[in-house]
């Protein structure tokens, strides 16, 4: 199937997919912890019967069985070396369905089918990307081996891990290459995407088609669907279950009917579904049922009209020609800053997520990275700066670098849709940079240089911003992802230098429809007092409609002229951003060291403190005080020591709600050498501010990202402590909770953050892993009187082996409290089964705890 029938496809009708495969052979006899893949092949009737029925109720793409067939959850069975096999006989027996099928002359495709790996990237879990980019390569390559038509990468949770697989598609073939995520309630994945990022992202990485599976049922996945058509240039797909599982008769079952799916499911068609299936309980009789809703639905017409967008993982920066100016943050370079050129040497990032945290607190949009400099590997030391800053500020990413092979290396590894910085038309970035950004799906700047060096007038510039926009449009590129670099020359060596500029600014915009940039210190080079000329040549800029500028935001001068000329020239909010920014209005985050008092964020009160303690001897210098005396050098010392302290105190405490796992241990090092004891460090830092982690999580200011990197600088913080507690006497433990994955389920990213949650708050852990036996966690909780026992499941295929921990505890007489939870579990089921608790993720899983033990 080429990409363009593909399309001829989706424009000739609704795209009937097909139904649920777990569920349905679960209902066939597929036992819990067996593995799918191995069952099917040794019951291949089974399968090719379903799919058979799925294809004549009028499926047009069948989802080959190969959903976990790839090397890490094979391994899981001890199945690994026989990858190749699985995978082709698999989609053998899709063939088959095929040919048996009643068809009536109807086209229909087979998708190879990719899910999640069930391991976390790097660096919050301990796979790499190109490892896993391998992994999915080496699926793929048997996939083909047996003609599928498309790829399908479904289920996924990870934007992350979509691009990985998207790659791995891409360099494997030039099959259409289809995505959907799983979205929770909020309206985010488990790793805190949401739908219009998602949607972004992929379809200008080259996915043809983008949506959602599984998740919810359909009346909710309606959102979804709305959220992405705003940002669409693809087809949108939903897959949604046949409404939630609830337990009826000891058999899991699905709250909506096939007439009742079929009902709700049109809703996604009217939302804007080009693609519509059923997910977790979903059967032939729901796509017959869906297929006689749609089949008078006419196809969408696919939106041609593309958005100017930046992405981090888990957010969208619109770029609007009208809208708002925007800052460029230009810090993170060590050109002429030695303290940072030292640090990068020393393998350092102190410094680079501090002055990365100081501009987004400053205002800045875009935050420019460029690691060039001498003494250092540039390419891996900008994969570790945008690793880091990724996971430290959430905005998106500007890739600077001279060397085109460090541009790819940071574009393969950023988690959405980047900068590049630049593009011109010298040959070899002219070449290579060109079909990178098509790649990658970036959007780049574009530098109107050539080899023969700078444009000798304003023709020539014009000449060269054509050359390069022609050809980005060319390789499927649009103006839509094209920034202009209006090319700032000195005005004191050419007087005209700002004029230029400006008429390249208004060209761009209004003859060609481009955004532009500026960098602007150029401009006042070799002149006295630049800021002047910088701010007043930054107000023509903008007045000409220029859309951003490459800039420090912590210039005071520079960006406040930004805003005022945007309020002067009646942007939208534009009044709201002027006042807020003159009159420093901050965030305010709770101050550990003023008793339930707060402060501003750590940059704004640094520079608070410092001014306080200018004053303070300022004011000492002239004989003032509050009390008519200076204060004695004993009591200047005291107070000194007392302020050091404090802020020391304050950086082990936002240190845990940065996540900031390098430092913890020196931190708190240096907090026990100010006197403080260890549990007062622990009772009035680590636990207050892992508090604070899970309020941000529970608003979806943090999502699993933050959270994971949070409780890890926790955790290291508490190991170190742990010695020092017992010798204090300290070490009380709340209580003891076995945990484990149910057996057959073979998930645990969510019980491993649940595990570090509960570690972290003082609760003795006995974690027994996944796929565990009913019988094993009841004996484990006996052997070690375990207060509770947790329980997780990611699957509807095992929900059921909470009921049966349940009914042999309470054969055992065991007293242990039961919490439940995992992606397919609710507070009814929790109550059907009889458990004592039911939590939604790991910060409520520590609240439910302490309520079952009496502690809250």
């Amino acid at each position: 199937m080429t990409k363009k029938e593909f399309l001829d496809l989706i424009n000739k009708k609704i795209v009937l997919l097909d139904g649920a495969m777990g569920s349905n052979m679960q209902k066939s006899g597929m036992p819990s912890g067996v593995c799918p893949e191995k069952w099917i092949l040794e019951h291949s009737n089974v399968l090719v019967k379903l799919q058979k029925d799925y294809l004549e109720a009028g499926s047009d793409i069948l989802y080959a069985p190969t959903f976990t067939s790839n090397r890490i959850k094979l391994k899981e069975y001890g199945l690994a070396d026989d990858i190749e096999r699985i995978n082709r006989e698999l989609v053998r027996l899709s063939r088959k369905a095929v040919s048996e099928a009643q068809l009536n002359k109807r086209n229909v495709y087979i998708a190879g089918d990719l899910t999640m790996t069930g391991e976390q990237l790097s660096p919050i879990g301990t796979i790499e990307f190109e490892e896993l980019v391998d992994v999915y390569k080496e699926q793929i390559s048997y996939l083909l081996m047996e003609g599928v038509d498309l790829f399908v990468i479904e289920t996924m949770m990870s934007l992350q891990e979509c691009r990985a697989a998207v790659l791995a598609v891409k360099e494997s073939c030039e099959l259409p290459v289809l995505v959907t995520l799983t979205f929770n309630d909020n309206m985010h994945t488990f790793y805190g995407t949401d739908p219009v990022t998602a949607m972004v992202v992929l379809q200008n990485m080259g996915v043809d088609a983008v949506g959602v599976n599984c998740s919810t049922g359909p009346e909710k996945m309606c959102q979804v669907v709305t959220a992405m058509k705003e940002y669409a240039n693809v087809p949108i797909i939903a897959k949604p279950n046949a409404g939630l599982p609830v337990l009826i008769d000891n058999e899991t079952v699905f709250s909506l009917g096939p007439e009742e799916f079929a009902v709700q499911a049109k809703k996604l068609v009217d939302a804007g579904a080009s693609l519509v299936g059923g997910c977790c309980g979903t059967t032939p009789e729901h796509i017959k049922c869906l297929k006689e809703e749609i089949d008078a639905k006419k196809p969408h017409i696919i939106n041609q009209v593309k958005r100017r967008t930046l992405t981090t993982e888990r957010k969208t920066l619109d770029i609007d020609l009208d809208g708002r100016f925007m800052v460029i943050g230009e810090r993170i370079n060590p050109t002429g800053k030695k303290a940072l050129q030292e640090e990068l040497k020393e393998g350092e990032l102190d410094t680079v997520l501090s002055m990365a945290e100081e501009q987004v607190e400053n205002g800045a949009d875009i935050l420019d990275i460029n690691m060039g400099m001498n003494g250092i590997d540039e390419k891996e030391m900008m994969i570790n700066v945008v690793r880091e800053v990724t996971m430290a500020a959430n905005i998106p990413l500007c890739i600077d670098s001279s060397h085109i092979s460090v541009i790819e290396a940071a574009l393969r590894i950023y988690p959405g849709r980047a900068l590049i910085n630049s593009i011109s038309l010298e040959k070899e970035k002219f070449e290579k940079l060109i079909p990178m950004a098509k790649k990658y799906g970036a959007m780049f700047i574009l530098l109107p240089l050539s080899d023969k060096g700078l444009p000798k007038d304003i023709a020539e510039k014009k000449e060269i911003i054509q050359t390069i926009l022609k050809e980005a449009k060319r390789q499927g590129l649009t103006k839509e992802d094209i920034i202009v670099d209006g090319l700032v020359n000195t005005v004191g060596a050419n007087k005209d230098a700002a004029v230029q500029t400006l008429q390249t600014i208004q060209y761009c915009k209004e003859e060609l429809g481009l955004a532009t940039v500026v960098g602007l210190s150029n401009i006042s080079f070799g002149l006295p007092e630049r800021q002047f000329i910088n701010s007043t040549f930054l107000a023509f800029a903008i007045q000409t409609g220029l859309t951003m500028a490459i800039a420090n935001p912590s210039q005071d001068l520079l960006i406040n002229t930004a805003f005022a000329a945007d309020l002067l020239k009646g942007k939208e909010e534009a009044d709201i951003r002027y006042i807020n920014r003159v009159t420093k209005n901050p965030v305010v985050i709770k101050n550990v060291n003023d008793k339930g008092k707060d402060m501003v964020p750590e940059t704004n009160a640094g520079t608070a403190n410092k001014s306080a303690h200018a004053v303070n001897h300022s004011d000492k210098e002239k004989g003032i005080s509050g009390n008519d005396s200076c204060c004695s050098p004993v009591e200047d010392k005291a107070q000194m020591e007392t302020q050091k302290s404090n802020q020391t105190n304050q950086a082990v405490y936002e240190g845990v709600i940065k996540g900031n796992k390098r430092n913890m241990v020196q931190l708190v090092t240096q907090s026990l050498e100010e006197g403080n004891p260890p549990s007062f460090i622990l009772d009035n830092l680590l636990i207050p501010a892992i508090n604070e982690v899970g309020r941000l999580f529970d608003k979806q200011i943090y999502f699993l990202p933050q959270l994971i990197s949070s409780a890890e600088a926790m955790k290291s913080a508490i190991d170190f402590l742990e010695p020092k507690l017992k010798k204090d006497g300290n070490d009380k433990k709340l209580g003891t909770i076995v945990i484990a994955t149910v057996a057959g389920d073979v998930h645990d990213i969510g019980k491993n953050l649940v595990v570090l949650m509960l570690k972290n708050y003082g609760f003795q852990v006995i974690d027994l892993g996944k796929d565990v036996p009913s019988v094993k966690i009841i004996d484990t909780a006996k052997e070690k009187n375990a207060d509770i026992i947790a329980l997780s499941a990611l699957m509807t295929t095992t929900m059921l082996e909470m009921k049966e921990v349940i009914r042999l505890k309470k054969e055992s007489g065991l007293n242990a409290k039961i919490i439940i939870g995992g992606a397919v579990i609710t507070q009814s089921y929790a109550d059907e089964i009889g458990a004592d608790g039911y939590a939604k993720d790991a910060g409520e899983t520590v609240i439910v705890a302490k309520k079952l033990l009496g502690i809250l």
